[in-house]
C-alpha cells in the first residue's frame, strides 16, 4: 500500500471526529470524510513527500466543509435545531443533558469558530498544526481560538442565565370586587377611597 494510502487510512478516525464537530450529524460527517478522501486520493500526485500530510488532509476537509456544507446549511435546517424543548428526565441524567446543552451551543457557533475549537480541543492539535491547516499565522490561530472560546462561553452563560430558563406562570390574582364592577385605579384603595 503506497504511503499516502496508509497515511489516509490512519487519519480517517480523526478526520471523522473533526467532520462530526463541523457538521453536527453523523451522516453529513461521513459524507464529508468520504468526499475528502476521494479528493485526496485523486490529488495524490500533487502531494509533496516530506510535507505535512495531516495538515493537507485536514485543510482539504475544512475547505470542503466551508464550500459545500455551509452553503447546504443556508438552504436547510437540521431537525435537531427545530426542537429546542426539553423533555422530563430523572435527576441522574443531568450529565447527559449538560453535554447535550454544550453540543447544542457549540453547534450555534459560526463554522469558523467550530472548526478552530474542534481542531484545538477535539483533535488536540497544536497551534502550529492548526495554522498549517488554516493557512494562517500561529498568532491568528491563537486569536481565533480565544474568540471562539469567548463566544461559546457567552452562549453558555446566556443559555444558563436565570432569564433564559422557562418560568412557571402563576395565575394572576383577581382584584377585589369594586363598586360599579371596575378595577381600582392607580392611587385608589380597594374600597374606592383615594390613597
Amino acid at each position: 500500500m503506497p504511503s499516502i494510502d496508509r497515511d489516509l487510512v490512519a487519519l480517517l478516525p480523526n478526520m471523522r471526529a473533526y467532520a462530526l464537530f463541523l457538521t453536527g450529524n453523523r451522516a453529513d460527517a461521513d459524507d464529508l470524510v468520504q468526499d475528502t478522501a476521494v479528493r485526496l486520493l485523486a490529488a495524490a500526485d500533487r502531494f509533496e513527500q516530506g510535507t505535512n500530510f495531516k495538515a493537507w488532509a485536514f485543510r482539504v476537509l475544512r475547505n470542503r466543509f466551508l464550500n459545500e456544507f455551509v452553503a447546504k446549511r443556508r438552504r436547510t435546517r437540521p431537525l435537531h435545531e427545530l426542537d429546542d424543548g426539553f423533555a422530563s428526565v430523572f435527576p441522574d441524567q443531568m450529565d447527559g443533558l449538560e453535554l447535550k446543552d454544550l453540543v447544542r451551543q457549540f453547534m450555534r457557533l459560526p463554522p469558523e469558530f467550530r472548526s478552530v475549537l474542534a481542531l484545538a480541543g477535539g483533535a488536540n492539535m497544536s497551534y502550529d498544526e492548526i495554522a498549517a491547516i488554516s493557512g494562517c499565522a500561529v498568532g491568528t490561530v491563537k486569536s481565533r481560538v480565544h474568540r471562539a472560546r469567548a463566544a461559546l462561553e457567552a452562549l453558555l452563560r446566556q443559555a444558563y442565565s436565570p432569564n433564559s430558563l422557562p418560568q412557571r406562570q402563576q395565575p394572576a390574582a383577581s382584584p377585589p370586587a369594586q363598586r360599579g364592577g371596575r378595577a381600582p385605579r392607580e392611587g385608589e384603595a380597594t374600597d374606592g377611597r383615594a390613597v
